[in-house]
């Protein structure tokens, strides 16, 4: 697996090493002894899907509260995604920023998302699914949202939202969070 840190500490693009051959590939997608080397010390307990059918479904921007925050590793198995990511960690020089990429199911990409982030997504293609990894358990009363066109982080999505949950809609400001 080859590793890139984002521009938001502590948060991986991960690239996998295709083995080639007349039946297509094989790869490794987890390992925790080379994410460990990473300093991706997590342990996953819980695996989720989300299947999206149109394009422009917008997720997010969700998190959950101590001391329940969860780390993710995120994936796009059909379909693309433009994935968001937000700093939401008081002590970190990069609190309030955000980082985005494109994960489909052709670049094979996973996104680590590290506990203290805020996290969402826009389809950029009709029948999108995305896999996550989960550090932690969901925990109902722990979950904590902000809005995604929240101008205090100001968001570029590249598409305009066409479906979203009528939670979402609602979500607080970033700043009305408690």
């Amino acid at each position: 697996m080859l590793f890139t840190e984002t521009k938001l500490k502590g948060a991986f693009l991960i690239d996998i090493r295709k083995l080639e051959d007349e039946r297509g590939f094989f790869a490794r997608t987890w390992c925790q002894r080379e994410m460990g080397e990473h300093g991706i010390n997590v342990h996953i307990v819980q695996a989720n899907t989300s299947m999206n059918l149109k394009k422009g479904t917008l997720r997010g921007m969700h998190f959950q509260k101590r001391p329940y925050e969860e780390a993710k590793l995120v994936r796009c198995i059909r379909g693309a995604v433009y994935d968001v990511i937000v700093d939401l960690r008081p002590e970190s020089s990069t609190f309030k920023k955000w980082f985005s990429v494109e994960l489909t199911e052709d670049n094979y990409k996973t996104l680590f998302i590290p506990e203290g982030f805020a996290h969402g997504f826009i389809t950029l293609k009709d029948n999108s699914e995305i896999t996550y990894m989960m550090s932690q358990f969901y925990t109902p009363g722990y979950e904590g949202g902000f809005r995604w066109d929240d101008p205090a982080i100001n968001i570029e999505w590249p598409v305009n939202v066409n479906v979203i949950s009528q939670k979402d809609k609602n979500l607080p400001h970033l700043n009305e969070n408690s």
